[in-house]
């Protein structure tokens, strides 16, 4: 298991998922797979238990019982596909190629930011439909996105300031890949390159293409179709 990964969560590797999760309060923590085995943690120092397991992978569900509570979902999940309540899902990290090594980002001086709201830009209000109006956003003028929160939340509409799955963007936005594709513009649309600046933990790196040096003051609508 790398050394680099996170404290907590599911972690996929080498044909196995790792578990983390933090509950210095209970005496025994278990794994339950959806459709699957109830596995025990093992308690490590600080109140981490741990356990990896090859009966889960990229997509599979689950849950954590704490001694005779629960089943939770995962504090630290990267999708919660049923609902912050529901069970979580083993997402791969690695699995989206960000294929953005060559870019260089945009001088401060060129930023014009748009802060976003993902559910109320659009009628969809999806990171996908989000992405179909970059060169709308590029032709008034604006270089950068500031994503208003992203993670999760009870029902279909929020602001995104519950403290509720901080590590997994909204199901109601789209997949977590859906949040990488908007950042990454069309071929027809890679015309220079320019930032999403990131508002919390779920929001991720981004770019908008531009063609013209942008103005310095912009006021600019939602775009509504």
């Amino acid at each position: 298991m790398p050394s680099s990964f996170p404290v907590h969560g599911a972690h996929p590797h080498d044909d196995a998922v790792t578990f983390r999760v933090w509950a210095p309060a209970a005496d025994a923590v278990a794994l339950e797979l959806k459709d699957g085995p109830s596995l025990a943690l093992s308690a490590t120092e600080g109140g981490l238990f741990v356990r990896t397991t090859d009966a889960a992978a990229p997509g599979t569900r689950y849950r954590f019982r704490l001694d005779d509570d629960g089943p939770f979902p995962d504090p630290a999940s990267r999708h919660q596909p049923e609902g912050v309540h529901g069970p979580s899902e083993v997402v791969d990290p690695t699995a989206y190629d960000w294929g953005d090594a060559d870019w260089t980002g945009v001088a401060r001086e060129d930023l014009v930011v748009y802060e976003l709201h993902v559910g109320a830009f659009t009628e969809a209000g999806t990171f996908d439909a989000v992405r179909e109006q970059l060169t709308y956003l590029r032709d008034l003028g604006i270089t950068a996105i500031e994503l208003m929160p992203v993670h999760g939340f009870p029902g279909a509409r929020n602001w995104g300031y519950d403290p509720a799955a901080w590590f997994a963007p909204a199901r109601t936005y789209g997949r977590p890949g859906a949040l990488g594709r908007s950042r990454q513009p069309g071929r027809r649309g890679r015309r220079g390159g320019a930032a999403l600046l990131r508002r919390q933990r779920a929001a991720l790196a981004a770019r908008v293409p531009h063609r013209r040096p942008p103005p310095r003051r912009h006021s600019c609508p939602a775009r509504r179709e």
